[in-house]
C-alpha cells in the first residue's frame, strides 16, 4: 500500500500543525520544486560540481523528511553525505532509486491529502 512510504505519525503532525486546508497546499509545493531538484542531480554530478548536488540532495531530504517520506529522505541523506565526502564517484544507480522512491512518496502523499 502507498502509504507505507509515508510515515503516517509524522505526516499526522504536520497535517495537525498546519490544518488540513493547509496540507493540500504544503503537499502541492512540495511536488512542484522536487522534480527541479532532483533534476538538478544529474548534471552536478556530470560535472563534479559537489556544491550543487549536495544543496539539491539537502533540500530534497530535508522536505522528505518533514513530509515523513522516510525511504526518500534516507536516500537523498545518503547523496548528500556522498558530495560532502568528495565520494560522487559512488553515486551509481542512486538517483534513479531516488527517483522511484519520490513517484512512490507522490502516490502516498496524494492519497493522504484526500
Amino acid at each position: 500500500m502507498p502509504e507505507s512510504v509515508i510515515d503516517q505519525a509524522v505526516f499526522n503532525e504536520l497535517k495537525e500543525s498546519v490544518g488540513t486546508d493547509f496540507i493540500g497546499e504544503l503537499v502541492n509545493t512540495f511536488l512542484d520544486e522536487a522534480p527541479g531538484l532532483i533534476a538538478q542531480l544529474r548534471p552536478a554530478l556530470a560535472a563534479g560540481d559537489r556544491e550543487t548536488f549536495r544543496r539539491a540532495a539537502h533540500s530534497i531530504k530535508s522536505n522528505a523528511a518533514t513530509f515523513g517520506a522516510m525511504q526518500l529522505n534516507a536516500l537523498a541523506k545518503e547523496l548528500e553525505f556522498m558530495a560532502r565526502e568528495d565520494r560522487l564517484g559512488d553515486v551509481g544507480d542512486k538517483i534513479e532509486i531516488l527517483e522511484t522512491a519520490y513517484q512512490q512518496s507522490i502516490i502516498a502523499l496524494k492519497e493522504l491529502c484526500r
